[in-house]
């Protein structure tokens, strides 16, 4: 039995699917019973457990070969570095108690750096508290996700311009598909390393201007790239309704990466094929009618 956590987001659900597909037998642990029927129906079994509620995730890995865990960002705490350490210790927590032998871990490019990198230092975090409790663990580190567009789509329906947190919109950098990553993240489940991991997960390099020239591809109509300096990050998300104190930490994210300090440094690299366009046309299509479109 394999437990994964975020099943009902991009890259949990992924790679629920792919075992599934194999015929290997999943848990699949969720938040909310209602948003488990989906997952039932496709032959995995549901519990129901909140990854800041330690005795009840716990039992979810309890029996299982194997997890995958994920630390989601809450925009709803109110102290964003505090709340994110603690969800963090809840999850090295059950897996200490559940006994669950082996781990795959979402992390990103740059956990291993303590400090400033934005939210990106919840995931050393993490990493590092699962690596305390002895389970043999597996840290999928990710470069930016494709499907990050999705929070950008509002901005391209409605007033027909792409936003860019920084000074050029031109610098190349890996964009990877989250369906590439659960795969990823399937297969390490199936095949536990002798040791404990970090795989850096590389893909197709996009410049801002190559990715909202493609989404004015698929969307029928033209795109501006609006370029937004430093001194305007934190005003701009907080106007696009991010928590204030979310935002600093997000602009300290965009900061690390313009400073160059999120670089693959572990111990293999893994290349993934998925295309931006492909990406781009089937967030599109389950995107929610709007207005402006």
């Amino acid at each position: 039995m394999y437990a994964i956590t975020g099943v009902t987001g991009h890259v949990g659900g992924a790679a629920a699917r792919k075992l599934l597909a194999e015929g290997e037998p999943v848990r699949a642990v969720v938040r909310d019973a209602a948003r488990g029927g989906a997952w039932t129906e496709a032959g995995a079994e549901v519990v129901v457990a909140d990854l800041g509620d330690r005795a009840a995730l716990a039992e979810a890995f309890r029996g299982c070969r194997a997890a995958f865990v994920l630390l989601p960002t809450d925009p709803a705490l109110a102290d964003p570095d505090a709340g994110h350490r603690r969800l963090a210790d809840s999850i090295a927590g059950a897996v200490l108690d559940s006994g669950v032998p082996y781990v795959v871990m979402l992390s990103s490019i740059g956990a291993e750096l303590p400090e400033g990198t934005g939210p990106i230092r919840w995931l050393h975090h993490l990493e590092n508290r699962l690596r305390e409790t002895g389970v043999l663990l597996t840290a999928i580190r990710s470069a930016h996700f494709q499907e990050k567009v999705e929070t950008l789509l509002g901005a391209a329906l409605g007033a027909g311009v792409y936003p860019v947190f920084g000074d050029s919109a031109d610098t190349p950098i890996p964009m990877i598909a989250t369906r590439d990553i659960g795969g990823v993240v399937a297969e390490a489940l199936l095949t536990p390393p002798p040791a404990g991991e970090v795989i850096d997960l590389d893909g197709h390099r996009y410049t801002e201007r190559q990715v909202a020239g493609e989404l004015a591809a698929v969307l029928g109509r033209p795109l501006e790239v609006v370029s937004i300096p430093r001194p305007g990050w934190v005003g701009a998300m907080v106007d696009a309704g991010v928590p204030p104190r979310l935002a600093e930490e997000l602009a300290g994210l965009h900061d690390a990466e313009h400073r160059g300090l999120l670089r693959p440094v572990g111990d293999r690299r893994l290349t993934c094929a998925t295309g931006m366009g492909e990406t781009l046309r089937r967030l599109v299509t389950a995107a929610p009618a709007h207005p402006g479109a």
